[in-house]
């Protein structure tokens, strides 16, 4: 995997956990250089608490677990965080198929034993509102190796639980269940990809897609599909749930792009959870840098 740079988000963008609580347990971390390796240059290297503007507050940690988007567990924000109990995480296993030479399934208890770092990523939603979070979680592609792809796989999809008896959101056609995502082989590899774990140096909750959810941070936020079950590699392009039920709306690839609107709003702007005042909506989320080449010669307007 070759060596990739990572954009630095100013601190005072950082969303904090409850007027910063664990801040100190966070700033020791970083000055430990748990987040110094050349795949966690997210934050920047060295912080001091002064550089922690409260003013400056994005989200808190009461926000980013309690305005959230899972329709499993309802379709209001407030009701993932509210009938989070319905979701058992444990007992929990991935089965990987498909165009892999080792098929076969993991257990939970195994995934976590992958090493995890932790990544402050900015967070974007097509509905025009953006957070930016800590994830603890490792590179997708470290799952993907253990089960050894074959070189025809171009494509990798990925269906999370189906589970209606306890899943009440899944009880109505909202949308075709179970949720399934998909991304291009060499973006579900590249090294910003994350499978997350947890949130705030604490275990992945319910709401939050518990106990393992994707984050492609260039993406908007319908691509991070929550609670995973399957993975199967593909050669052809997989039918993602959103694409299927509003083509003209969602397109499969869902990188953020403030030139692509959305048919019923306009996406050059968001606001951060938090703030009142909006801001501009950068491409590819800010990590242009490190995805652009993976489109090149792309009409991203025509592959939205």
């Amino acid at each position: 995997m070759p060596k990739t740079s990572f954009p630095t988000i100013p601190s005072s963008e950082i969303t904090s956990e409850e007027k910063f609580i664990n801040r100190r347990d966070f700033i020791q971390k970083t000055s430990q250089g748990l987040l110094a390796s050349s795949a966690a240059l997210i934050l920047p290297s060295a912080m001091a608490d002064s550089e922690f503007n409260l003013k400056h507050e994005i989200t808190s940690y009461k926000d980013i677990t309690t305005y959230n988007n899972f329709y499993e567990l309802g379709t209001s924000k407030s009701d993932p965080s509210k009938n989070a109990k319905w979701l058992k995480p444990h007992p929990w296993s991935i089965e990987v198929s498909g165009l892999v030479n080792k098929p076969g399934k993991i257990d939970i208890e195994d995934i976590l034993k992958i090493p995890t770092e932790e990544r402050v990523y900015r967070m974007r939603c097509v509905e025009r509102w953006s957070m930016v979070i800590p994830w603890e979680g490792f590179e997708l592609n470290k799952l993907l190796q253990k089960f050894e792809p074959k070189a025809e796989a171009k494509y990798v999809e990925f269906k999370t639980i189906l589970d209606p008896e306890n899943l009440y959101g899944q009880r109505f056609p909202v949308l075709q269940w179970p949720y399934v995502e998909g991304l291009r082989m060499d973006e579900a590899m590249h090294p910003l990809t994350l499978m997350a774990t947890g949130i705030y140096g604490k275990k992945l909750l319910s709401q939050n897609g518990a106990p393992i959810r994707l984050v492609i941070p260039w993406k908007y936020g319908f691509k991070g599909i929550k609670s995973i079950q399957k993975i199967r590699l593909l050669d052809r392009e997989p039918r993602t749930s959103w694409n299927k039920a509003a083509p003209n709306e969602y397109g499969f690839y869902a990188n953020v792009n403030p030139k692509v609107h959305h048919p019923r709003w306009r996406q050059n702007k968001e606001r951060r959870i938090g703030e009142f005042r909006r801001r501009k909506t950068l491409l590819f989320n800010g990590y242009q840098e490190q995805v652009a080449s993976l489109y090149k010669d792309m009409d991203l307007k025509k592959y939205f």
